[in-house]
């Protein structure tokens, strides 16, 4: 890690950036130095380094060494024990807010939904969700995604929150009750949808549905009651259909069965819609590329 990222890295936890660079320069010096050293190694004007030293010293990242009492220099707070401190106010400023914050807000007047116009937005997203859930948590994904999200889930799951979670490909380290969606291979699955779908819900109040092929990636956060009540049924009906399947049908009745049915061929003609759909829904989201071959359409639960 370069020193611009760490002086970087320190404004956006609350240090100005002289107060990250006199930091980054007494950290680097290893011993004490005087105010002009400091203004010398880490480009903070001479006319406010000392300003930005009393600065770091209220805060208590920097300290006075005097060897007389006209001989003064500085010396900084050995990193971890800045990092610890940061975050221990970091801890107790977010518990403050926690309780503070939802006194202040109004009764919703509208229900949210916003657009999310790439793959880094539509994670960013989904990991707000996976924070914020508190009873239960419901995932249906690919491996591509949903490993990224796997340590927050876990963490959510280790502070006893419920996790159900569809999985559309082999994962070797499962998180939550887990189900593998085995009827379809996952590739004929991302020919029929266009996409890899990807839906969180947390609490059922809050959801993300997005999809994402190949690095590109588009969707929406929403709140509203409606749509959120939509995507737990998907999840939960797509579990359902499986252990149905799974109990009462053998595989060549169950593969006949999703062949032959006219409503289910109807159904399975529309391939790439809801791919186009989620494309369409985030703003500035580029075209989506085609999935490439053609494969054997095989039956799709979902």
């Amino acid at each position: 890690m370069s020193a611009q990222t760490v002086i970087d890295e320190l404004q956006r936890l609350g240090m100005t950036g002289y107060e990250a660079k006199a930091y980054a320069a007494l950290v680097a010096a290893g011993g004490p130095l005087s105010g002009y050293e400091v203004a010398k190694r880490s480009g903070v004007p001479r006319s406010t380094v000392y300003e930005t030293i009393a600065k770091l010293a209220g805060r208590g990242a920097a300290y006075e060494v005097r060897a007389g009492e006209d001989n003064v220099s500085y010396i900084a707070l050995p990193p971890n024990a800045l990092l610890d401190r940061m975050s221990r106010e970091f801890d107790a400023s977010v518990d403050s807010l926690r309780e503070a914050l939802p006194q202040l807000a109004a009764p919703a007047q509208v229900r949210m939904m916003h657009d999310l116009p790439d793959r880094g937005s539509l994670l960013a997203r989904a990991e707000d969700v996976v924070g914020a859930a508190r009873n239960d948590l419901f995932v249906s994904g690919y491996p591509e995604e949903v490993e990224e999200l796997k340590p927050l889930i876990r963490k959510a799951e280790q502070e006893g929150v419920e996790v159900t979670a569809v999985v559309f490909g082999e994962d070797d380290d499962p998180v939550g009750n887990t189900f593998t969606h085995r009827f379809s291979s996952p590739e004929v699955v991302l020919e029929n949808l266009g996409c890899r779908l990807l839906v969180l819900v947390a609490d059922r109040e809050q959801a993300v549905i997005g999809g994402a092929v190949e690095g590109e990636g588009w969707g929406a956060f929403t709140d509203d009651p409606a749509v959120v009540l939509v995507a737990v049924e998907y999840v939960r009906h797509d579990i359902a259909m499986h252990l149905i399947a799974e109990r009462f049908a053998t595989a060549d009745e169950f593969d006949s069965f999703w062949r032959s049915d006219p409503t289910l061929r109807r159904f399975r003609s529309d391939h790439g819609a809801p791919g186009a759909l989620l494309k369409r829904i985030g703003v500035g989201g580029s075209q989506p590329r085609a999935v490439r071959g053609r494969r054997r359409r095989e039956p799709r639960i979902s």
